[in-house]
């Protein structure tokens, strides 16, 4: 309700925010005219920039794509698949373990007369902040069999053997294939790894180079454990093929010895960087 002396209108308490008007003053003089958002297109190029940095780390420290380029793994998995490796635990001292797939450096030329890929400028950007492995990295993924302390002992065709426990390979073993070979130099053997080297197999065992095919090696056919990169926990393209890479059960057996399971495995592929500094510019805005 208004006085009879007033002659107009009641005030108008809004603020629009576009310009200042006498109404708009205070007690310490006239209004400070708020600022305009900045354009997005301005912005564009920051967000770029921080998208790059968070991709960088987390290439670094937390996960990295690669890519799988052989027959090795199957039908765990198939040439073309993307997998997730997990680079963070490491560096909190976790060490790989039995019935892990993970991805390590070649231990001493193992790949020796392997074809290698000559990237495109566009591969090697992405090879850059992570989204696909570099060329020039000399990386293979194979299973955990055993690790430091571990025996273990393929007799004929099988079952393989740690520490005197035959393992049921069934679920991640190629079909058709035995879990040992007795065709071949490398299929019968008896090892015991030592503390700080893993021993590592492909899933497709009679296709698959890896430790048992280079016992005269630097390292007898052992993987150092400073050259695992991470473990594969994600298989993340084709999305017809998007699955988790778990430890089988055979490998929770009692009597393997297994060591305490790691936990925190993290899984945040580079694709969240972009999405990550949107909160950040959605709050710079509302504080303009």
């Amino acid at each position: 309700m208004t006085s009879g002396n007033d002659s107009g209108a009641a005030e108008d308490d809004r603020v629009t925010g576009e310009h200042t008007t006498a109404d708009d003053q205070g007690p310490g003089g006239p209004a400070r005219t708020p600022k305009k958002p900045r354009s997005f297109w301005k912005e564009l190029p920051i967000l770029i920039g921080i998208a790059l940095v968070l991709a960088l780390l987390i290439k670094t420290f937390l996960v990295q794509a690669f890519s799988i380029p052989s027959d090795s793994m199957q039908n765990t998995l198939q040439q073309g698949d993307r997998v997730l490796v997990d680079k963070l635990t490491p560096w909190f001292g976790s060490e790989p373990e039995r019935g892990e797939v993970v991805v390590f450096h070649d231990p001493d030329n193992w790949l020796a007369g392997e074809p290698t890929m000559e990237p495109n400028a566009f591969q090697t950007f992405l090879s850059w902040i992570g989204l696909m492995p570099s060329a020039e990295e000399k990386d293979l993924i194979k299973r955990v069999i055993g690790v430091g302390g571990d025996t273990i002992e393929c007799k004929g065709t099988g079952p393989l053997t740690v520490n005197g426990k035959a393992l049921n390979e069934k679920s991640y073993v190629y079909p058709n294939n035995t879990p040992c070979s007795v065709d071949d130099q490398g299929g019968q053997f008896k090892v015991k790894v030592p503390e700080g080297y893993i021993w590592v197999m492909g899933d497709h065992r009679q296709n698959s180079r890896d430790s048992r095919y280079n016992q005269s090696d630097e390292h007898h056919g052992m993987v150092p454990v400073k050259d695992v990169v991470g473990r594969a926990i994600v298989i993340a393209w084709p999305i017809n093929r998007w699955d988790t890479l778990p430890v089988p059960d055979t490998f929770d057996q009692s009597g393997l010895a297994a060591q305490p399971a790691a936990a925190g495995w993290a899984v945040a592929p580079q694709g969240l960087a972009l999405a990550g500094v949107v909160p950040v510019v959605w709050w710079r805005r509302r504080k303009q």
